[in-house]
This record gives structure tokens, C-alpha cells and sequence, in this order.
């Protein structure tokens, strides 16, 4: 009972904080990093409906299709984890509405961007889950075709970034992007490697 209500803790701290870096630090300064919550930044600025909104129908849409083409065991942890994040966001819009970023030091808030979201992730992966969004495009195609689950991810996020010069006509937007998704990979490896050390040491 102790196992499973530490590893649901874990399933919603991570999601929580990648909910706060997200919708604090990501949303009100546009930064787009790939995933289904760049596309959501790239949706917002066209006034077609808030972030948070297209994030929760389109996981919602992605999870109904991966549980009929991914099976029932698919739906488990990156359904709760997903919905969460997606319920998460929209209630923030509805709880603290923000016209204009928190701070006005833009580099500082681009840590936190990446900071957060990377933790809750790196959690989420060393036990076993995911946040849904691109991963499960990234699954779908993957059971049809022989490419891998990384290279699906990643040309995701290509598209997603890429699309933003036609929504900012910016492509230092573009680039500043490209950099960003490097950046939170190798923040990702560091964490996720960090603990799989620790766990490692503390097994000896």
C-alpha cells in the first residue's frame, strides 16, 4: 500500500510542476519547445481558444485514439498523468488568469520554462510514464512503422517549432527554440541518469 501510494504521489507531483511550468512560465511568454504545449502556445496567439483549453481537448482526442489503436494497457499512467496536466492547465486559466508574463526578466523565466517542466518529466520517466501529448503520436506510428519512439518525438517537435515563424513571422523564434529543446534535453539525461545513479549507489 506504502509502494503504491508513494508511486501516485509521484504520478501527480511531477504533473503538478510541470503544470506550474508550464502555465507560469511558458504560456504568457510564448515560448514554444515542441510537444502538444508549443502547438497550444502557436493556437493561443491565433485567438482561436486559450492554451490551456486546446491542451486538454487535444490529449483527450490523442488518449481516446490511443486507447483503441494502443490497447488497454496503454491507458493507465499516461491517461492519469495526461488528464491531469490537461485539467490542471485549464483550471489555472479559470483560478489565475495572467495577460502579461509574472516577472520582467525574460531569461530568468526561461529557466523556470525549462527547469520545471524537465523535473516533472525526468520524475515521470524513472517510473515508468508519461505526460501523453506527442509521445502518444509518437506510439501510434511507431506500432505501424519501424521508426523509433525518439525520432518520432523529436520530428514532432521539428514541425511544432518550426510552425512558429508562421505564426510570430520571427525566426529567431525558431532557433531560440531549437536551442531550448536541446537544452531541456540535456537537462532531462542529466536528471533522469542522476537518479538512476543514486538509486544505483544507495542498492550497493
Amino acid at each position: 500500500m506504502k509502494s503504491k501510494l508513494r508511486h501516485f504521489f509521484l504520478l501527480t507531483f511531477s504533473t503538478l510542476v510541470m503544470a506550474a511550468g508550464t502555465y507560469f512560465f511558458k504560456f504568457p511568454n510564448h515560448f514554444t519547445f515542441g510537444g502538444i504545449t508549443g502547438l497550444a502556445v502557436l493556437v493561443a496567439k491565433t485567438g482561436v481558444m486559450s492554451a490551456g483549453d486546446f491542451n486538454f481537448i487535444t490529449n483527450m482526442i490523442l488518449l481516446i485514439i490511443g486507447f483503441f489503436i494502443l490497447g488497454k494497457k496503454f491507458a493507465a499512467k499516461t491517461a492519469y498523468c495526461s488528464i491531469l496536466l490537461s485539467v490542471a492547465l485549464s483550471a489555472l486559466e479559470r483560478i489565475y488568469p495572467m495577460s502579461a508574463p509574472l516577472t520582467n526578466q525574460p531569461m530568468l523565466e526561461l529557466c523556470f520554462a525549462i527547469a520545471l517542466p524537465s523535473l516533472g518529466s525526468a520524475i515521470l520517466f524513472n517510473i515508468g510514464s508519461s505526460s501523453g501529448g506527442t509521445d502518444i503520436i509518437a506510439a501510434i506510428i511507431h506500432k505501424y512503422r519501424d521508426v523509433t519512439l525518439g525520432r518520432m518525438i523529436m520530428a514532432c517537435d521539428v514541425i511544432i517549432i518550426t510552425s512558429c515563424y508562421f505564426i510570430f513571422n520571427d525566426w529567431r523564434r525558431v532557433i531560440f527554440g531549437f536551442v531550448t529543446l536541446f537544452v531541456i534535453g540535456i537537462v532531462l539525461d542529466y536528471i533522469v541518469n542522476g537518479a538512476r545513479q543514486i538509486g544505483r549507489a544507495s542498492c550497493r
